[in-house]
């Protein structure tokens, strides 16, 4: 099944909540978790289901982004007819560019057409989640489905804020409503992650535009729930080859990003960067590993407690508590850094003091500075979400 599979991608998306870590790059390529990029989630999920055409609709400041799936993901061989492929806009069809997710979809219609796949699965790039979409696409194939959502319970960890749908006993979606509505109690969250039979899907790409659209093809399915079979897959229910932790979350803004890398720190982090039958895969740079020495001036030991450490980083006399250092860090004699996330490259000078901070890349935090410990200075130099987050955008020069 998964072979009579064309998978799309979606990541052409700035992302609305991540501003200051949106300037230049799009949502999918944020990092996360001490190395990865958040596209990463979604392209292991592909690798680990058997899906080896899988095509990347790209537009949003994409440069970082096509660099990390050339230099990370150039792992099918296109002789045997497999690939990950970036497209940006064509302008194939009109001098527009990609006008939301289904206007990305119809602009490739051809791509879909040439592929002469049965089926079309349609996947959100900037979600962080484990699933097994053999499973679903299964699922689909056996109710006869034109369309099958996958859902997710309210309560299931992780979170986000996604359009509701509710189904009857069978499964079926019987109405699809926005993402917050009060009006129905057992509904169920969509994940941004949708199987379309291709004849079906080739038909409704083939009618007039009506309009933007926010949430893949959402926009277009809810009026048709009467007409076609839009079934429901439940996210966890079957086990497939994944841990049913259940655990997704579309990192709405700073604090939900902030929350769902901390998680990973926990003792028993809700999702398992560790599991070995269901790695993660990433670009990784030929960076040396991860080590702590005495400072040069007070020959204090470096520490780090509970924190991840990516290649190359350093901590040379300083202090990390509960943070998570991407790749190249250097921490400093005398510096602290608490409950912060530092991107690769950050360089955090003699003394200085972060609590509650994202440092996004290249970034030189200088001698004796503090962040995180004064709100009104930190809020007239930078973004601090409603969580309390200090937000350093990349190459900030103080």
């Amino acid at each position: 099944m998964p072979a009579q599979t064309l998978t799309l991608i979606l990541a052409t998306h700035r992302g609305t909540g991540l501003d200051d870590l949106t300037l230049h790059r799009p949502k999918p390529a944020i990092p996360f978790g001490g190395k990865y990029r958040i596209i990463d989630f979604a392209l292991a999920n592909c690798l680990h289901s058997g899906l080896k055409q899988v095509l990347v609709l790209t537009q949003y400041k994409s440069h970082s982004l096509h660099k990390h799936l050339r230099d990370g993901w150039a792992v099918f061989n296109p002789e045997l007819g497999e690939y990950i492929t970036a497209v940006p806009p064509q302008q194939r069809d009109g001098l527009d560019w990609y006008g939301g997710p289904f206007d990305s979809i119809r602009q490739n219609r051809y791509l879909i057409e040439r592929s002469r796949a049965r089926r079309v699965l349609v996947l959100d790039g900037g979600a962080i989640y484990r699933m097994d979409y053999a499973e679903m696409i299964r699922a689909h194939r056996d109710c006869g489905a034109q369309v099958t959502l996958a859902v997710r319970s309210l309560t299931d960890p992780g979170g986000g804020s996604q359009p509701l749908v509710e189904q009857n006993d069978q499964g079926r979606v019987t109405a699809v409503r926005p993402a917050g509505a009060q009006d129905c109690a057992d509904a169920l969250s969509t994940m941004g992650v949708c199987c379309l039979d291709t004849d079906w899907l080739l038909e409704r790409l083939a009618a007039p535009a009506e309009g933007p659209d926010e949430h893949l093809a959402l926009d277009r399915i809810a009026p048709l729930c009467t007409e076609v079979r839009v079934m429901a897959y439940r996210f966890g229910e079957a086990r497939g080859r994944v841990t049913p932790d259940r655990y997704w979350c579309d990192l709405g803004d700073i604090d939900a990003y902030y929350e769902a890398n901390m998680a990973l720190l926990q003792a028993d982090p809700p999702m398992d960067l560790y599991q070995p039958d269901w790695n993660i895969r990433t670009y990784q740079g030929q960076y040396p590993p991860a080590r702590t020495v005495p400072g040069p001036g007070t020959g204090t030991e470096g520490i780090f407690v509970n924190s991840m450490l990516a290649a190359g980083t350093v901590i040379r006399g300083g202090g990390v508590n509960h943070s998570i250092l991407f790749p190249r860090v250097r921490i400093a004699d005398g510096a602290i850094v608490d409950t912060s996330i530092l991107f690769d490259g950050v360089t955090v000078a003699e003394g200085a003091r972060l609590r509650d901070c994202i440092v996004d890349k290249d970034v030189t935090i200088p001698p004796r500075e503090q962040i995180g410990m004064d709100r009104d200075r930190d809020r007239e130099r930078f973004t601090i979400s409603p969580g309390g987050i200090v937000v350093i955008p990349k190459g900030y020069r103080f």
